[in-house]
């Protein structure tokens, strides 16, 4: 089979494995319940606390909403990230990778598939948080524009790639790994510039943060909404080094794949 024909074939099977994973998403409530659960909790908090500042600090009243929408950014970031590694968590707790992998599927067609079911559920948790976040405090997201589909995106990327990455460290090492596939997104937390500007941090840990491209969304969110000013430097930085860590993270886990066939790791998912 090649050609057409092969194509063909390639895409019926990543359908197939989307709409598996929208079965399991759309017959659990408490799974749909979940996609929007964290991000509403954060921006009612959040949300508050803005509000809080917006009466006590003439930094923050300059610019009502940068923190409800730094927030609600950066769960962008989290949600895709968790997007992919949680959902392949969900097929080793079923011991099914060994049963997905007798079929003809491919690894890039599993990879293709995590992606587009990370970009669902992303959309379900942090879209529920930012139309709610309009009529609660009179802020949204989309008066930023075109930007916003660039922030978006950049930090979907990012959060795919780690995702992958985290997905071949639990290929590797089994559910051992889970709390760092868990926990890994909040390291890049302080170094990302959420709450404040990346000056603000010591020189040698600005250096550390201009190697991601989170750092560059966030400056970037800020620049828009002090400056009313899109920084397409940023965004070209921002895009290139997503590049980069989407290969890294593709390449680790087509690497960690063929040793986990090689092991027979895939009927091992144990600790």
């Amino acid at each position: 089979m090649s050609g057409p024909a092969a194509l063909r074939a390639s895409l019926e099977r990543i359908f197939a494995i989307v709409l598996r994973y929208l079965y399991l998403l759309r017959g659990s409530w408490p799974r749909i319940l979940e996609q929007a659960y964290w991000p509403t909790v954060q921006m009612i908090i959040w949300g508050f606390i803005t509000l809080f500042f917006v009466t006590n600090s003439t930094w923050v009243a300059q610019a009502v909403g940068v923190l409800l929408s730094a927030v609600l950014l950066w769960d962008v970031l989290f949600r895709a990230q968790l997007g992919v590694s949680v959902v392949f968590m969900e097929e080793m707790y079923a011991r099914n990778l060994g049963h997905l992998f007798a079929s003809p599927l491919r690894p890039y067609e599993l990879i293709a598939s995590l992606l587009i079911i990370s970009l669902l559920r992303t959309l379900i948790g942090v879209g529920a948080a930012v139309l709610l976040a309009i009529p609660l405090y009179k802020i949204s997201l989309f008066t930023m524009g075109l930007p916003l589909l660039a922030f978006f995106t950049n930090l979907l990327i990012f959060g795919w790639s780690i995702g992958l990455m985290m997905c071949a460290l639990l290929l590797r090492y089994g559910l051992g790994v889970e709390g760092l596939a868990w926990a890994s997104i909040f390291a890049l937390a302080p170094v990302s510039g959420i709450y404040y500007p990346i000056s603000t941090l010591p020189g040698w840990l600005q250096t550390v943060a201009w190697w991601f491209p989170s750092s560059y969304v966030f400056e970037g969110m800020r620049a828009v909404l002090f400056q009313q000013a899109f920084d397409q430097p940023m965004f070209v930085k921002a895009a290139a080094l997503n590049g980069v860590y989407l290969i890294l993270g593709t390449l680790s886990f087509f690497w960690v794949f063929r040793i986990a066939r090689q092991r027979g790791l895939l009927l091992q998912m144990g600790e």
